[in-house]
Order: C-alpha cells, then structure tokens, then sequence
C-alpha cells in the first residue's frame, strides 16, 4: 500500500486525488452509501469552549445557527423517511434555541436521538435543566473528553473544562448514565493532543476506565476514539508548525482499506447550520456537498435520491480511514 500511495504522490495534482487515485487502484470507486440510519445535523457554530483541535472552529463568538424553517425541514426529513437515529451536534448543539424542541419533536416520532456534547456546557446560563432533560428523552450523549488527565484536556479545551467535565459526568451518573447494560448511554471521545495518530481503541478505554474511575469516581460506556481532521483550527495549527504536510503524509501511511466498509458517510447524510447536505460533517467545513445529481438542501430532502448516493472524496478522507479508522 506504501508504493501505492508513494505513486500516487509523485506529482502535484487536486488533494482529492491522493485518496480518489489510492482507492481507484484497489478498485474500490466508487464509495457509495449504503442506506441512511442517521440524520447527522449541525445546529450552530456557537460554542462556549473555542478547542483548539476543532475542525468546525466553534466559539463564543461565531454567530451561525439554523434558522426555524431548516429545523422544521429536519423535522419533516424524519417524518417522512426510515431514519431512526437523529445526531445533533456543533459548536455546542445545546446552545441552539429550538434545541429542546427538536430533541422532543423527535422523540415524538420515535427517533432515537444522539447529541454531541462538550459537557463543559452543562454550567452555562441556563442550561441547569440539561441532565433532567437528557434522562427524561433518553438521550445518547457522546461527550468530547481528549483525555483522562487534567494537564492535557485544559491544554486543549481551556483551564478548568477537565473539572467542568467531570463535575459533568457526576451529575449524569447520578441521574442513571454510565450503568453497566443500561439505556442510558454516555460515551467519550479521544482526540489526540497533536499531529499524532490515536492508539488502540480498546486498550485506551481500559485505560480510561480505570483511571476516571479510580481518580474521580465516574463511569460511561464507550470510548471512541478519532483522529485530528486537517481542517479548521487544527488545520491552521499545523500550517503555522509547518506540520500540514508531515502529517497529512502520516494519514495516508496508515491509510487502512479494512476500514471503508465501516466508514460513517456509508450511513449517513450530514446537515449543515444553513441546511446544506453533505457525506459528513468535514465535507461541510471542506465546502463539498453531496454530487450534483442529488438534492442540496435539506428543504428537498429526498431519502430515496441519497440512500444509494456516490459520496464525494477528499483528501482528509484519510483521517477516517487511517490505522483503526474513525467511523
């Protein structure tokens, strides 16, 4: 596979063709979907953590959020299609005003529903009712943490977001999260703090595990752990390092084929603040929605036009199919 990719980098050509030419060589073009089980949307940019491995660029001070007649379409979309699992995320999808409605209106007609949180939001104005509120519509909750230990979150995230985290978790666990074959689920994310790949899943949710709850009493779960997308603020990190091209080279060393079967744009269509559908949410920040023969916006929603649909490829595409993928 390394002389595959070495081949495919001795020119200069569009940074799609490091992922299109390594994946036309296996013979696996094109990468289709393979159905829709998840309605992935991105209510807002607005964020009260500004980290700085994020590929959307959340903060405080971004001003973007989905109008009422979009979240109304997402609505729609559910009502009108198989989907059964409604992904909300950001920014800090809790920060959106019509959040709660749309949490029940989906539960309403009996989607499961999945929110990203950074759990540091909890503590926000206004946002005391959250955990009450998760519980009561049996909200999954998969919460940002890049780390079990204090030094190396805070250096991510801002002083003080570990304590706020866990405090966080507490209160979830209180309220039934993290038990053992329970239908509360709360699990973590990893994000590597640099220009490196993750380790092993497995052994680092052991390693989780034991520490959150031997240091801080805590409990989840699952552990998923992701790969840095070289986009937004991570990607700006690494062009003032001069670490763009190193580590895009690491991603497609440990690009893994065994990962594109498992990859989530196979399963799922993402909806952008402003209602744009793409393959997922880094084609979003990328600027590539869906191909041209499917529809654009969420208003024509069309499940049967995007179940089958040719996804679009990117160079970060490495990023989810590097060593253990991300899906």
């Amino acid at each position: 596979m390394e002389d595959l990719l070495s081949e495919c980098g001795n020119h200069e050509p569009d940074p799609v063709d490091y992922f299109t030419e390594a994946l036309r060589k296996m013979g696996r073009l094109p990468i289709c979907a393979e159905g829709i089980e998840i309605l992935q949307v991105n209510l807002t940019y607005r964020c009260n953590l500004a980290c700085k491995h994020c590929h959307v660029q959340a903060g405080p001070l971004r001003t973007e959020m989905m109008a009422g007649t979009e979240v109304e379409s997402v609505i729609h979309a559910l009502e009108n299609s198989p989907i059964k699992i409604l992904d909300l995320t950001g920014g800090a999808p809790e920060l959106h005003p019509d959040f709660r409605f749309l949490v029940t209106a989906a539960r309403a007609i009996g989607c499961q529903v999945m929110v990203r949180s950074n759990l540091a939001v909890f503590f926000e104005s206004g946002q005391a009712d959250l955990p009450p509120f998760y519980r009561e519509n049996g909200v999954e909750i998969v919460a940002s943490l890049p780390y079990f230990r204090v030094a190396n979150v805070d250096a991510v995230r801002g002083n003080g977001v570990f304590e706020q985290c866990i405090k966080a978790m507490r209160i979830l666990n209180d309220h039934g999260y993290g038990q053992e074959g329970d239908s509360l689920k709360i699990h973590l994310v990893h994000n590597p703090r640099g220009a490196f790949l993750p380790p092993s899943q497995e052994s680092l949710e052991a390693q989780y595990r034991k520490e959150l709850s031997e240091n801080f009493g805590v409990r989840f779960n699952r552990l998923y752990t992701l790969a840095n997308m070289p986009l937004g603020r991570f990607k700006d990190f690494l062009v003032r390092s001069d670490g763009y091209e190193t580590y895009l080279e690491k991603l497609r060393k440990a690009f893994n084929p065994a990962t594109l079967d498992g990859i989530m744009c196979r399963r799922l269509v993402s909806v952008g603040w402003d209602g744009t559908l793409a393959d997922c949410d880094f084609n979003l920040v990328a600027g590539l929605p869906v191909k041209d023969d499917c529809p654009k916006h969420i208003r024509d929603f069309d499940y049967e036009a995007l179940r089958r649909r040719q996804i679009v490829l990117s160079e970060h595409c490495f990023g989810c199919t590097a060593g253990q993928g991300s899906t």
